[in-house]
Parts: structure tokens; C-alpha cells; sequence
């Protein structure tokens, strides 16, 4: 009798792992949905959708891209938050969800270190300063001096209130002793629409997107955030040859879940991201915007993301910063 208990128990046991470990290999059985927290034309959407094109046989299925602007990012990630931890609504981390916006914003409703699973960095990007071409500068210095001569009489475009090219030309400003008034958009592609078209004078922009632009001369850059002068603006200074190191911060774009995502489908997605990454085509097409091709561990970007935050709760109390 006692054997054939036994005999039972482990039957029952097998049977009972055996949903759970078909389910974990089956992921994804249906289209992933990916959430950009921007508008489409900005750097967020570029990187997300080179991703998501080609993503497809490393995962298993289709990812689509889902669109989620408003609140300098923080409408899409707070559909993240909100979303069940099955792996089928993934997001894309940027500064400006994941630090900038959480910082200067006490009223957003996450926590950016405790309500989200870190799955993987994809790319690194740099950050620019540009102007519309009837801006009276062309460089860095005759940019400063026209602020300091007519302080408040331009204004600049950004992503969103809270956004990163907000936070930064808020430090920017702070830094510089400059004043130029904040028009916030709901993502960087309008913003950036409107700085192409003259509507607002300047922008500071993710170089992919800001990019095009400034080598068909319809934009001017000013001045970079990078570690060091990059090969596709070689004339441009970067914040740091300027003196004003602490801005000279890159953005990055990683992908995420809400809360308690299993690790088998965090594994699953970080794995497929990497493969993605390995094609030479996709890589070309990230390289050519300007960014430089991270894709680091779970544990690796979600300390990424606890540092940057930490950086811009500093820059906010230090600046003594708020929302407009």
C-alpha cells in the first residue's frame, strides 16, 4: 500500500508540473504588444520599430507597436504598470518614464524602481541641442550669447513636462544662466515637426530623430550630450568641452514589463531582443541614428535605471525644479 501511495503522489505530482512547464516553453502563443510612451516619429518609435520588424523569428511571434503618448511618457508606462505580468504587454524604457519624468513629477502614480521588470537596454543614444536655421547662432558660442542677451524671448519644444529633453534643458538652463520657455508636446516626434517648421526655434532632441534633419540643413545643431564629439557631427562640442559636464547625460531605450513577470518569459524576451541585435541589418539601422547598440542583462539595466533616477532627483532638488 505504502509503494503504490507513493507511486501515486509522484503521478500526480508530474502531472500537476506539466501545465506549468508546457505554458512556460509555449510563450508567446499570440502577437506581443509593444508600447512606445511617445508619439511615432521620435527616437523612442525609431528604435522600437526596428526592433519589432525583425523580432518575430527569434520570439515566436509578432511584436506590434502600440503608441501611448501624453504626460512626457507617462501615460504608456503607466499602461505597463497596469498591464498583467503574462509577457503579452511589454513597454519601452526610456529616461524620461523611468527617471526625468518620476523625478520632478511627485504626482506620477508608479515608482519607476518598484513597478516595473527591467528585461533589457537595447540601445544608448545621444542627446542634441538643435535650432531652426532662422535661429541667429550657429554655433555654441553665438547660441549662449543670444540667450543671455534676450533672456525669455525664445522658447524650445521637448517631448512632454518632465520629459528628458525638458529635464535637460532645464539643467541646461539652470547651469547656463540662460531662460528659454518650455513648450511641451506629447512626444518628441511634434515637438520635433514643429521645430523643423519654424513654429518653435529650438529643440533638445534624441539624435535619431533630430538627425535627418540636421544633415538636410533644415536644423542646426549646437551642442551634444555624448562622451566625446561624434563621427556624424564632427564640428559639434559636446556639453562637457562647453562646461557644462553634468548635462552631458546619453538617453537610452530598453524594454520592460509590470511587476513580477516571470523569469522565464523576462529570459524568453531578453534572448530574443539579443538575437535581433546580432542581425547585421538591424544593427545598421540603430548605428545609423547615431546610438551604439547596448543590450546588457535584466539585472544590469535595472541598475542602470536606479542610477539614472537617482541622478535626476538630485538635479531636481539641487536646480530646485518644477513642473511649469
Amino acid at each position: 500500500m505504502h509503494r503504490r501511495t507513493l507511486i501515486t503522489a509522484a503521478s500526480l505530482s508530474l502531472l500537476s508540473a506539466a501545465p506549468l512547464a508546457w505554458s512556460q516553453a509555449a510563450y508567446p502563443t499570440k502577437p506581443v504588444r509593444l508600447v512606445v510612451p511617445f508619439a511615432p516619429g521620435g527616437t523612442t518609435d525609431i528604435v522600437a520599430r526596428v526592433l519589432a520588424e525583425k523580432i518575430g523569428g527569434p520570439l515566436g511571434q509578432q511584436m506590434i507597436v502600440e503608441n501611448r503618448a501624453g504626460g512626457g511618457g507617462s501615460v504608456g508606462a503607466l499602461d505597463i504598470v497596469r498591464s498583467a505580468p503574462d509577457g503579452y504587454s511589454l513597454g519601452v524604457a526610456t529616461v524620461s518614464t523611468t527617471a526625468a519624468n518620476p523625478a520632478i513629477n511627485s504626482k506620477i502614480p508608479y515608482n519607476p524602481i518598484t513597478d516595473f521588470t527591467p528585461i533589457i537596454n537595447v540601445a544608448a543614444t545621444p542627446n542634441v541641442i538643435a535650432v531652426h536655421p532662422s535661429f541667429p547662432a550657429r554655433d555654441y558660442k553665438g547660441f549662449l550669447a543670444e540667450l543671455k542677451k534676450n533672456p525669455g524671448k525664445y522658447s524650445f519644444g521637448s517631448s512632454g513636462t518632465g520629459g528628458i529633453g525638458h529635464l535637460q534643458m532645464e539643467l541646461f538652463k539652470s547651469l547656463s544662466g540662460t531662460f528659454v520657455t518650455h513648450i511641451p508636446y506629447r512626444g518628441a516626434g511634434p515637438a520635433l515637426n514643429d521645430t523643423v517648421a519654424g513654429q518653435v526655434p529650438m529643440i533638445f532632441d534624441n539624435l535619431p530623430s533630430a538627425l535627418p534633419f540636421i544633415k538636410d540643413g533644415r536644423l542646426i545643431a549646437i551642442v551634444v550630450a555624448a562622451p566625446q564629439r561624434l563621427a556624424q557631427l564632427p564640428n559639434v562640442p559636446t556639453f562637457k568641452e562647453v562646461g557644462l559636464e553634468p548635462v552631458n547625460r546619453m538617453a537610452y531605450y530598453g524594454i520592460l514589463g509590470p511587476k513580477n513577470l516571470p523569469k522565464d518569459i523576462v529570459d524568453k524576451v531578453s534572448v530574443a531582443v539579443k538575437k535581433t541585435l546580432e542581425d547585421p541589418a538591424v544593427r545598421k539601422r540603430i548605428e545609423e541614428t547615431g546610438s551604439v547598440i547596448v543590450g546588457n542583462t535584466p539585472e544590469q539595466f535595472a541598475a542602470q535605471i536606479a542610477a539614472e533616477f537617482e541622478v535626476y532627483k538630485k538635479v531636481v532638488i539641487a536646480q530646485k525644479l518644477q513642473l511649469e
